[in-house]
């Protein structure tokens, strides 16, 4: 599953400001028009999930309570399935000063910048201008230094926030990385 499989791979995003990174601790998997946690549920395709019908590796960010966003990647084998990772939380790499900018209610706890999905967009500048961006090439992009995350480390776990999905709220599609500190929830 690409969610797991995400794990100990950097996300990168570089700006005017300079350059933030985070390695992937936590994600949650949504798989498309079966699964009624998904956006895409039912294949309701409109403005806002457009993106997850399109190419697979490409940036999926949206706005939530009208005032945060959350970014996912779109992923899945069969193309035109809408199916996205949500990246749930980061491990704090480069730019941390930067970060701690744009997060000051994170205060100097470096745990408390990227352990959430919304507080990942913003301590990386991610906003919906880049919904859509093709995640393997900069400035905004996925990169692979080579960390294995072995399979005894990762804890699986039922999604979090999805109460209305009836037994899809139950799925074991929340994975992150065992005793990490900068998980969003244990």
């Amino acid at each position: 599953m690409v969610a797991r499989e995400l794990l100990g791979k950097t996300v990168v995003h570089e700006t005017a400001e300079g350059i933030t990174s985070g390695r992937v601790v936590e994600t949650e998997a949504y798989l498309g028009p079966e699964d009624k946690a998904s956006h895409a549920f039912g294949n309701l395709r409109t403005k806002r999930t457009q993106t997850q019908f399109g190419p697979k590796g490409h940036a999926y960010i949206y706005l939530i309570y009208g005032m945060y966003y959350c970014f996912n990647v779109t992923s899945g084998a069969v193309h035109g399935k809408p199916e996205a990772v949500l990246f749930r939380a980061l491990q704090p790499l480069e730019g941390v000063e930067l970060m701690m900018k744009r997060r000051p209610k994170a205060g100097a706890k470096k745990e408390n910048l990227a352990n959430g999905p919304s507080k990942l967009c913003q301590a990386l500048a991610l906003t919906k201008a880049l919904n859509g961006a093709e995640l393997t090439i900069p400035p905004f992009y996925i990169r692979d230094d080579g960390v294995m995350v072995p399979y005894e480390n990762v804890v699986h776990t039922a999604r979090i926030g999805v109460d209305y999905a009836d037994e899809w709220k139950h799925e074991l599609w929340r994975f992150y990385v065992k005793d990490n500190s900068f998980v969003s929830k244990k």
